[in-house]
């Protein structure tokens, strides 16, 4: 039997520049950089070409820390897709000839939709026989507000969660309403045409997990496939179900959306014919103070990268082991215990060192 897998698609929208949108890097013009640095902490355990580490002024460092501190444990095949990203990365991807999204407040967010999914459909398909546990995460920023446009364009009414502590869902819904006007839709209109849904009002990497998903499953029914993330892979699920696929899915995220979300989330998934699977890292119950366990716990961040997904793959008994990696992992990116070392300055720009306390390949140490 073959290790899991995790298939991570990254890419970027312009979305995320709308102000208040996204926490996933302060400066605007540093914000495309976010999903490179977070590949590259997953393949290497620091980034590396990109210039910025995705930490939070309060010292949250990007869920792809948490997902690299369980890789480092357990173990785990990692595969990046290329789904639109804007500044390179030195992580080896998949390229499967996606441009990153528009404004979803412009006419076409994303204008070439339905090719993408097809795209990502024909590799989920030719990917090796024997690899039955396939996990799907992601990484893009502003991808909460892309998932709220395409939910209320397919009239799934929910609501979405966000990497801030204070959720701006209003703000969102002013940003998709606006949206949905440019292209002169309503709620609900894209009910029987996802793939205009995410035309008008998403991103590039919603068809890509789609599309991948649904090879996975036409081409391999014994497949598993989990949707690992919150509500962006609510919306993926509706864009699979809305495209008529109706094999098991399964979606796992962490207990920090849950708690956020409530019972939203567990109707949405209900409704959606999705099996939820909720993992809670331990960060409230750790032995020693860490800021970043306690930014966590406080509401920064909450999901991405696979995060809840990467959780679910830990064997009982071995959180604890998790919680320690996670803390060698914020020491590469500059965050000790009680906060920020002073060589990281910033949420996003630091001079963190590659070469220091990392891997020297992608594997696990």
């Amino acid at each position: 039997m073959t290790q899991p897998r995790i298939i991570l698609p990254a890419g970027t929208t312009e979305t995320a520049l709308i102000d208040g949108i996204s926490a996933a890097g302060a400066a605007p013009e540093l914000m495309a950089h976010t999903p490179s640095a977070d590949v590259e902490i997953l393949e290497f355990g620091a980034p590396a070409r990109s210039p910025v580490t995705p930490v939070s002024p309060n010292g949250c460092p990007t869920p792809a820390a948490v997902t690299r501190a369980v890789r480092e444990v357990c173990g785990f095949d990692v595969t990046v897709v290329d789904a639109g990203l804007a500044k390179p990365t030195s992580v080896p991807t998949v390229d499967l000839g996606i441009e990153p999204g528009n404004d979803v407040r412009e006419t076409a967010a994303v204008p070439d939709a339905a090719a993408i999914f097809d795209r990502a459909h024909g590799y989920g398909a030719s990917l090796p026989d024997g690899e039955d546990d396939i996990v799907i995460g992601e990484t893009v920023p502003g991808g909460t507000t892309t998932a709220l446009g395409v939910l209320t364009a397919l009239g799934e009414p929910t609501s979405v969660s966000s990497s801030l502590p204070e959720n701006p869902v209003e703000r969102k819904r002013r940003v998709v309403d606006e949206a949905l006007a440019a292209s002169d839709l309503a709620a609900g209109d894209c009910e029987s045409a996802p793939f205009d849904a995410i035309r008008a009002v998403g991103d590039p990497v919603q068809p890509t997990v789609a599309g991948i998903a649904a090879g996975v499953l036409e081409s391999s029914p014994a497949a598993s496939v989990t949707l690992a993330g919150g509500t962006q892979m609510v919306a993926v699920a509706a864009i699979l179900r809305h495209a008529g696929v109706d094999a098991p899915l399964e979606i796992a995220t962490t207990s920090f959306v849950a708690a956020e979300q409530g019972d939203q989330l567990e109707s949405a998934c209900a409704a959606l014919d999705c099996e939820l699977t909720v993992t809670d890292p331990g960060f409230a119950d750790h032995e020693r103070e860490h800021v970043a366990m306690d930014r966590y716990c406080a509401g920064e961040a909450k999901e991405g990268v696979a995060m809840g997904g990467a959780l679910s793959l830990v064997p009982e008994g071995e959180l604890s082991a998790v919680r320690d990696r996670f803390e060698t992992v914020c020491r590469r990116l500059g965050i000790e215990s009680d906060g920020l070392a002073e060589r990281s300055g910033s949420d996003t720009a630091t001079d963190t060192d590659p070469n220091t306390d990392t891997p020297s390949s992608g594997e696990p140490e």
